[in-house]
């Protein structure tokens, strides 16, 4: 049984084979082959296509280098003065800073001084007014005495 189902089998694969080419074969007389002429036109065409585009990505990719090789030099530089104007105004900043609390100090330190000698000033003022003050009393009740004297 087991042979005849071989056969079987084997028969049907031969059939199938044949078929298979036999509808190849039939499907290959269907296409439409070109001429020579279109042959050679259709494969100027693709050629010229192919070139063209290769050409494009060519001159694009020279263009994207030189303006990155121009561009990242170019970024660099404007990255590194900004960078040292930073630096340089930070640096103006802090010594400006320190000026302007020295500058502080120093109004202070003469506002301190002004404000002392003001009082130094006015030290002297009070004193010379209490000097004057004392110098009048002293001299009131001689006054005083006086005019009781001569009346």
């Amino acid at each position: 049984m087991a042979k005849k189902e071989a056969k079987v089998n084997n028969k049907e694969n031969n059939k199938n084979k044949k078929s298979f080419f036999k509808g190849f074969k039939a499907e290959l007389k269907k296409v439409i082959w070109p001429t020579p002429k279109q042959l050679v036109n259709n494969t100027i065409a693709v050629i010229v296509i192919v070139l063209i585009t290769t050409l494009m990505v060519f001159l694009l990719d020279l263009v994207f280098e030189s303006a990155n090789k121009y561009g990242v030099d170019k970024l660099k530089e404007v990255i590194s003065t900004e960078s040292e104007e930073n630096q340089n105004t930070a640096s103006e900043n802090t010594d400006s800073t320190e000026n302007q609390t020295t500058d502080g100090e120093n109004a202070v330190s003469e506002e301190n001084q002004s404000a002392e000698s003001e009082n130094a000033a006015s030290e002297e003022n009070q004193s010379a007014e209490s000097e004057n003050a004392e110098s009048n009393e002293t001299q009131a009740p001689e006054t005083e005495n006086t005019a009781t004297n001569q009346n």
